[in-house]
């Protein structure tokens, strides 16, 4: 077993000499056990949403300073990057943002990435409102599957809770539009809020049950430092599942893989499944193999990290892969990340990274 050899800087920035634990090629694991299995890169922090629970308009309006484009890695670093994580023994790339269809030439982001990582999984999430016009190209492109937010059916709601008054319609014809391109199953994702779209989880589940496409629905989590998140508007998934399980007969399934993050439910008459994504109610750090590379390339190791270690500047200073790869190594293996375990009253309005800097 190579040990690797490096340390990192008190300060987070680029690494020093020091020891570390063993790591063997293709198995780099954290103290937990739990592996560098994904990696899921922002490829911009804009978005043309302002939903309340990610990028609120009271704080992310006119004035708010989007970083300028120096500051954005390049396609040519993320495709790097992505090589180095696919060493670590990184299984799925997941492109993010903000909205990464707002990314010009994405569909070009995504070829080079399918051309350096033949096997590696693919995909990308997206809030749907470009998709109709994307889907074929980045099908094209080497896009695996795309996963859609869309947190309500019903047009009203939708729009209040995007307030960006976009209509549900064209989010669903996007739906289609991934269907028909070869980007199927789409994953439709639904945060749940009490008092807000809670009343219409029955309809959604009712509207993709048969049609291939999984809906999973999310806790309402407190993510970043600016959704305004009360523990009172979380709706626990055996909730969701109870209401669902009213109308139509489910059963449990099993996980498709260890870290997993959806517990899975099929209909009993065979027409289909959902999942629940219970990060409040029910902890899944134990399992966790997320890594999130931000658009200005700065590695977080939680999505309720409160810092991030810049690895833009070791590729920008000249440094090699090799040492590159090494700092992640020392990163993760250090890694004790388990904010959803110990969420407090207080941690939950601690600053925290955004969600639309790091992605979901």
């Amino acid at each position: 077993m190579a040990k690797t050899v490096i340390a990192l800087h008190p300060l987070g920035g680029l690494p020093v000499p020091g020891p570390t634990g063993e790591t063997a090629a293709g198995a780099l694991a954290d103290p937990r056990g739990r592996a560098l299995r994904d990696l899921r890169i922002s490829v911009t922090d804009r978005c043309n949403f302002r939903c309340t629970y990610c990028m609120p308009k009271d704080v992310f309006d006119a004035n708010y300073q989007f970083l300028p484009h120096a500051q954005i890695l390049s396609f040519e670093e993320i495709v790097r990057m992505a090589r180095i994580f696919r060493g670590l023994g990184t299984e799925k790339i997941r492109l993010t943002g903000g909205e990464p269809l707002l990314r010009k030439d994405i569909e070009r982001l995504v070829a080079m990435l399918r051309e350096a990582l033949p096997g590696v999984d693919l995909t990308l999430t997206t809030n749907g409102s470009a998709l109709k016009a994307k889907a074929r190209a980045l099908r094209a492109a080497g896009l695996d599957r795309v996963t859609v937010s869309l947190d309500s059916l019903d047009d009203a709601t939708f729009r209040a809770m995007n307030d960006a008054d976009f209509p549900v319609a064209k989010v669903l014809e996007g739906i289609d539009a991934a269907e028909a391109a070869g980007l199927a199953p789409v994953k439709v994702n639904m945060v749940v809020r009490r008092g807000v779209n809670d009343h219409q989880v029955v309809d959604m589940a009712r509207r993709f049950r048969g049609t291939g496409h999984v809906v999973r629905f999310i806790e309402f989590m407190d993510v970043g430092s600016t959704n305004g998140w009360r523990m009172e508007e979380v709706v626990p998934s055996a909730e969701v599942v109870y209401h669902i399980s009213e109308q139509f007969p489910i059963e449990p399934m099993e996980r498709d893989y260890t870290s997993e993050v959806a517990e899975r439910w099929r209909y009993r008459d065979g027409h289909g499944e959902f999942g629940v994504i219970s990060s409040v109610t029910h902890a899944f750090c134990s399992t966790c193999s997320r890594a999130r590379l931000s658009t200005d390339g700065q590695l977080y190791t939680c999505l309720f990290a409160q810092r991030g270690y810049d690895l833009k500047s070791m590729m920008r200073a000249g440094k090699s892969d090799e040492e590159i790869a090494a700092a992640v190594a020392a990163i993760w293996q250090r890694r004790e990340d388990r904010y959803s375990e110990i969420r407090t009253a207080e941690t939950a309005h601690a600053r925290k990274i955004e969600m639309s800097y790091i992605g979901g």
